[in-house]
């Protein structure tokens, strides 16, 4: 019998804290992205992660655009996990928190954590791993050494960065 990996979210190493995290983007819900609940269908939380996520990229200098993506790089989302804490609603807005926590040796981890604008509840926790590849082949590559540096500069300590075999 094969055992189901831990979700990374659950296992208390990972402890979020809005305090490691520099960058927010606000996100305010509208009126399409309500279930027949009367709350945001859950799939849109996911969008939001993703919206503040590109957000984190452009504003730190990243270069994430179309053009980068199909020519200099690939990054794909290869595992996404979501813990919903309360729900939101139309005309809420929201804090979006993303940041990269570590960096290895063909992959990123990035985290991030909505809360309520208003009223500063926790609405959920996001862990998004991404792979970097080479366009062309779809093979995974080493992250690049100047990404690397771009998130040290931004992240500071709270990033966990290998190195690895750094090239001559």
């Amino acid at each position: 019998m094969v055992e189901r990996e831990q979700c990374f979210l659950s296992t208390g190493k990972n402890h979020m804290n809005i305090k490691n995290f520099k960058h927010c983007t606000q996100i305010k819900v509208r009126n399409y992205e309500i279930d027949w609940q009367g709350i945001v269908h859950n799939a849109n939380y996911l969008l939001y992660f993703e919206i503040a996520r590109v957000q984190y990229f452009h504003d730190i200098g990243a270069g994430l655009d179309e053009k980068s993506v199909n020519t200099n790089a690939k990054i794909v989302l290869v595992r996404h996990e979501i813990n919903y804490k309360t729900s939101a609603r139309f005309g809420d807005t929201l804090n979006v928190y993303s940041r990269i926590s570590a960096i290895k040796n063909t992959s990123f981890i990035c985290e991030g954590m909505m809360e309520n604008t208003k009223t500063k509840t926790l609405v959920a926790e996001n862990v998004a791993f991404h792979v970097w590849l080479n366009p062309q082949t779809d093979k995974s590559l080493r992250v690049p050494d100047e990404f690397r540096k771009s998130i040290q500069k931004y992240e500071g300590d709270n990033c966990v960065i290998e190195w690895g075999k750094i090239e001559a």
